[in-house]
C-alpha cells in the first residue's frame, strides 16, 4: 500500500472577514495563488509534476464562484494541463481536500496532490450562496427546529 505523506504546509495571513478589512481588497483566488507560489518555492516541486489541486470553499458564490481552485492554480502560474477542483464540506472543506488528496495518493491515482482551502469572507459572507433561495426548506418537515427563510429564526 503507497502512504500519504503531507510535505509541507503554508497558509495566508489572516484577518477580520468584514468589508474593509485587512485582506478584502485581495480577491480569493490571488490569495490561494500567493499560497500555491509559496508552496512550490519551499518544496522545489515542479508546479508540471502535481496531479491534482483540491481546493476547499463554502461560499462558491461571487468572487468564489467557477471553481475556485483551478482558478487560483492557473493565476498562481500553474500549468494548464494541472486539473483543479473546489469542494464543499462546509466549515470542513479544507480538511476534506486533505483527506481527498491524501486518498488519491494511497489508491494510486496520484503521486503529488496539492490540498487547501479559502474563503474571503470580506468579499462573499457567510451564507451568500442560499442567494435569495430557500435550500433547507424541504428539510422542514424532518427537522421542525430548522430556520427557513419562510419560517425565519427559531
Amino acid at each position: 500500500m503507497t502512504n500519504a505523506v503531507i510535505v509541507d504546509i503554508v497558509r495566508t495571513a489572516s484577518g477580520k472577514g468584514k468589508p474593509g478589512g485587512a485582506l478584502s481588497p485581495v480577491h480569493p483566488a490571488d490569495l490561494l495563488a500567493t499560497v500555491l507560489r509559496a508552496l512550490v518555492e519551499r518544496t522545489g516541486i515542479d508546479p508540471e509534476q502535481v496531479d491534482d489541486v483540491i481546493a476547499g470553499c463554502v461560499g462558491q458564490v461571487g468572487d468564489q464562484a467557477q471553481n475556485i481552485g483551478r482558478t487560483a492554480l492557473l493565476t498562481a502560474g500553474f500549468p494548464e494541463s494541472v486539473p483543479g477542483t473546489t469542494i464543499d464540506r462546509q466549515c470542513g472543506s479544507s480538511q476534506q481536500a486533505v483527506h481527498f488528496a491524501a486518498q488519491g495518493v494511497i489508491a494510486g491515482a496520484y503521486d503529488v496532490a496539492v490540498a487547501g482551502g479559502v474563503e474571503s469572507m470580506s468579499r462573499v459572507p457567510l451564507g451568500s450562496a442560499a442567494g435569495a433561495g430557500d435550500p433547507l426548506a424541504p428539510l422542514g418537515a424532518r427537522f421542525a427546529s430548522l430556520p427557513t427563510r419562510a419560517s425565519g429564526p427559531s
